[in-house]
Protein backbone atom coordinates (compact mmCIF):
# COMPACT_ATOMS: atom_id res chain seq x y z
CA UNK A 1 0.00 0.00 0.00
CA UNK A 2 2.62 2.61 0.92
CA UNK A 3 4.20 1.73 -2.83
CA UNK A 4 1.47 2.56 -4.44
CA UNK A 5 0.74 5.87 -2.25
CA UNK A 6 4.47 6.74 -3.37
CA UNK A 7 4.22 6.13 -6.58
CA UNK A 8 0.92 7.96 -6.72
CA UNK A 9 2.49 11.36 -5.31
CA UNK A 10 5.56 10.41 -7.63
CA UNK A 11 3.27 10.63 -10.54
CA UNK A 12 1.26 13.99 -9.01
CA UNK A 13 4.52 15.85 -8.97
CA UNK A 14 6.01 15.04 -12.60
CA UNK A 15 2.37 16.13 -13.56
CA UNK A 16 2.85 19.62 -11.40
CA UNK A 17 6.49 19.90 -13.04
CA UNK A 18 5.71 19.83 -16.88
CA UNK A 19 2.66 21.90 -16.53
CA UNK A 20 3.49 24.67 -14.21
CA UNK A 21 7.35 24.75 -13.63
CA UNK A 22 8.96 22.75 -17.45
CA UNK A 23 11.13 25.25 -19.80
CA UNK A 24 11.18 24.37 -22.96
CA UNK A 25 14.28 24.13 -24.84
CA UNK A 26 14.69 28.22 -26.22
CA UNK A 27 16.71 28.94 -29.36
CA UNK A 28 17.26 32.15 -31.21
CA UNK A 29 17.70 32.18 -35.44
CA UNK A 30 20.97 32.28 -36.81
CA UNK A 31 22.60 30.31 -34.06
CA UNK A 32 24.68 27.95 -36.11
CA UNK A 33 22.40 25.42 -37.84
CA UNK A 34 19.11 25.63 -36.01
CA UNK A 35 17.22 22.71 -37.06
CA UNK A 36 14.06 21.89 -35.09
CA UNK A 37 14.06 18.30 -34.61
CA UNK A 38 10.90 16.20 -34.50
CA UNK A 39 11.04 13.26 -32.21
CA UNK A 40 10.20 11.51 -29.17
CA UNK A 41 6.22 13.71 -29.13
CA UNK A 42 8.22 16.99 -29.03
CA UNK A 43 9.85 19.55 -31.51
CA UNK A 44 13.31 20.74 -29.96
CA UNK A 45 13.39 23.31 -29.90
CA UNK A 46 10.42 24.33 -29.29
CA UNK A 47 10.17 27.80 -28.74
CA UNK A 48 12.26 29.74 -31.20
CA UNK A 49 13.01 33.52 -31.63
CA UNK A 50 12.98 35.52 -35.00
CA UNK A 51 13.56 39.36 -36.04
CA UNK A 52 11.08 41.39 -36.82
CA UNK A 53 10.30 42.33 -40.24
CA UNK A 54 12.91 40.08 -42.13
CA UNK A 55 11.76 36.58 -43.92
CA UNK A 56 12.86 33.74 -42.57
CA UNK A 57 13.34 30.25 -42.94
CA UNK A 58 12.95 27.27 -40.43
CA UNK A 59 14.72 23.85 -40.68
CA UNK A 60 12.99 20.77 -39.94
CA UNK A 61 13.98 16.86 -39.17
CA UNK A 62 11.40 14.55 -38.56
CA UNK A 63 12.57 11.29 -36.64
CA UNK A 64 9.39 10.09 -35.43
CA UNK A 65 7.52 7.70 -37.37
CA UNK A 66 4.14 8.45 -35.73
CA UNK A 67 1.86 9.94 -38.31
CA UNK A 68 0.98 12.71 -36.08
CA UNK A 69 4.43 14.43 -36.56
CA UNK A 70 4.09 14.47 -40.32
CA UNK A 71 2.14 17.38 -40.91
CA UNK A 72 3.34 21.06 -39.74
CA UNK A 73 1.08 23.77 -39.23
CA UNK A 74 0.98 27.75 -38.82
CA UNK A 75 -1.92 28.64 -38.55
CA UNK A 76 -2.03 32.27 -38.32
CA UNK A 77 0.48 32.49 -41.64
CA UNK A 78 -2.24 29.65 -43.28
CA UNK A 79 0.69 27.20 -43.38
CA UNK A 80 0.34 23.47 -43.73
CA UNK A 81 3.38 21.55 -44.62
CA UNK A 82 4.38 17.61 -44.74
CA UNK A 83 7.82 16.83 -42.94
CA UNK A 84 9.42 14.11 -44.59
CA UNK A 85 10.79 11.29 -42.26
CA UNK A 86 14.66 11.26 -42.00
CA UNK A 87 15.17 14.70 -44.22
CA UNK A 88 15.32 18.33 -43.75
CA UNK A 89 12.40 20.37 -44.68
CA UNK A 90 12.57 24.28 -44.99
CA UNK A 91 9.76 26.08 -44.09
CA UNK A 92 9.78 29.61 -45.88
CA UNK A 93 8.16 32.20 -43.23
CA UNK A 94 7.18 35.93 -44.42
CA UNK A 95 8.48 39.22 -42.94
CA UNK A 96 6.50 39.43 -40.07
CA UNK A 97 4.87 41.47 -37.63
CA UNK A 98 6.09 41.06 -33.59
CA UNK A 99 4.02 38.74 -31.34
CA UNK A 100 4.00 34.77 -31.00
CA UNK A 101 3.06 32.68 -33.51
CA UNK A 102 2.05 28.75 -32.44
CA UNK A 103 2.84 25.91 -35.10
CA UNK A 104 2.15 22.23 -34.50
CA UNK A 105 0.76 19.10 -35.50
CA UNK A 106 -2.76 18.07 -36.83
CA UNK A 107 -3.45 17.25 -33.65
CA UNK A 108 -1.60 19.60 -31.45
CA UNK A 109 0.05 16.81 -29.41
CA UNK A 110 3.45 18.36 -30.80
CA UNK A 111 3.63 21.82 -29.73
CA UNK A 112 6.02 24.74 -30.20
CA UNK A 113 6.29 29.06 -30.21
CA UNK A 114 7.59 31.47 -32.81
CA UNK A 115 8.23 34.74 -30.71
CA UNK A 116 9.26 37.53 -33.84
CA UNK A 117 10.65 40.70 -31.63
Amino acid sequence: MLLINIAGLALIALIVWWFWFYKPKEAELGESDLVITVENGTYSPSRIKVPTGEPVEIKFIRKDQSPCSETLLIPELQISDTLPLNKLKTIQLPALAAGEYAFHCQMQMYRGQITVK
